[in-house]
């Protein structure tokens, strides 16, 4: 979407690569003062230092805009907020969503209050999804006290709505997504366009801030590895692993089975003991799933417009990014929790982020208990 005309301060967040740029051309080219904020996180010191070569790239292309550049530090809020939540989460057999908890604490909780504090009517950042207000439908520039709707990025392999369902209304009526209009073979042209020195940078992979990395090798620095068994639906051991603690249900990598069968599709995990310290897998579709239901209760709901969802009105629901979407609909719901009833079983752990959608609006969404 092209960001219409209005005089206002938008603080940036500026990671250093092509879509935090381009945003903050676009807002530039509206006719907004901007200003670009670097945000340097907690990084353990086992990984690759990657900030310095980050900032330096934000640093060329804020120069290039003739934009300022500011560095906030929020080592501490990514450490208690992502870091520590992950491992606690990890230790305790759930499966958390540390890019969602990314969002919360830092890009949308840390940087968007400092960002008020500091003056700006607005912030943007470089997600690619798209807001708009309820009355007409239509992207447009916040005014008054409209209610503003959440909804995908057109690039549908590019969608991140489902990392953002934390968001609330405050929060949406002062933040700008300038490229969730746009596809991203259009977000490169336009850094060409704009003479940005990151155009043919490579997307940044993994998780939010630290990039790629191998979550169990991650958590090993934190959580004891223990080998434990992998077993079948018979119970007999086929195999062994690094620790219950480190898998997800549904999963299908990270585990060695020494015991071959004529069947050579995949194995993936369907149950998961911490105490015995043993996964049980079996292969896709030979029998009923131990993990699969219907039934998905969900706590620490949010809704992005402030207002609960119609019961018994049919949504889709998305387990993980980019994964499937399952029909449903609420069939419980009590302040910041609810029941969704699917209409076919799927897998999902506890700890997992469930969005709830209608159409191309991202409603909100909450942790699966």
């Amino acid at each position: 979407m092209a960001v219409k005309k209005l005089r206002g301060k938008v603080f940036v967040g500026m990671s250093g690569g092509v879509d935090s740029s381009v945003s903050a051309a676009l807002l530039q080219e509206a006719g907004f003062d901007v200003t670009g904020v670097f945000m340097k996180v907690w990084q353990p010191d086992f990984l690759p230092c990657t900030w310095r070569e980050e900032k330096l790239d934000a640093m060329r292309v804020s120069a290039t805009l003739g934009i300022p550049l500011l560095t906030w530090d929020f080592e501490k809020e990514y450490k208690e907020g992502v870091a520590d939540y992950m491992i606690r989460e990890y230790r305790q057999g759930r499966t958390p969503n540390p890019d969602v908890m990314c969002n919360r604490e830092v890009k949308f909780g840390a940087f968007f209050r400092r960002a008020m504090k500091e003056g700006a009517d607005f912030v943007a950042t470089g997600h690619y999804a798209r807001i708009a207000l309820v009355e007409s439908g239509k992207l447009k520039v916040k005014s008054g006290d409209s209610i503003f709707r959440m909804l995908k990025g057109v690039d549908d392999a590019k969608d991140q709505s489902y990392f953002l369902w934390t968001l609330n209304q405050p929060q949406l009526s002062k933040t700008f997504f300038p490229i969730g209009g746009y596809k991203k073979s259009q977000v490169r042209a336009l850094a060409k366009k704009f003479e940005l020195p990151v155009a043919e940078k490579k997307d940044s992979q993994g998780l939010c801030f630290m990039g790629k990395l191998d979550v169990k090798d991650f958590l090993a620095h934190f959580i004891e590895e223990k080998e434990g068994n992998v077993v079948n639906e018979k119970g007999e051991i086929i195999g062994t692993h690094r620790g219950a603690h480190f898998y997800t249900l549904g999963e299908r990598h990270g585990f060695t089975v020494t015991k071959k069968t004529a069947d050579d599709t995949p194995f993936y995990i369907i149950a998961k003991d911490l105490g015995a310290n043993t996964i049980t897998v079996a292969h896709q579709g030979r029998n009923p799933l131990q993990c699969a239901s219907r039934d998905i209760k969900v706590s620490q709901a949010n809704f992005c417009k402030g207002t609960l969802p119609d019961i018994e009105k049919n949504y889709t629901a998305q387990v993980r990014y980019h994964g499937e979407q399952y029909k449903c609909r609420i069939t419980d719901i009590n302040g910041t929790s609810f029941v969704l009833k699917l209409d076919k079983k799927a897998v999902f752990d506890r700890g997992q982020s469930m969005v709830l959608y209608d159409g191309n609006e991202c409603l909100g969404g909450g942790i699966i208990e």
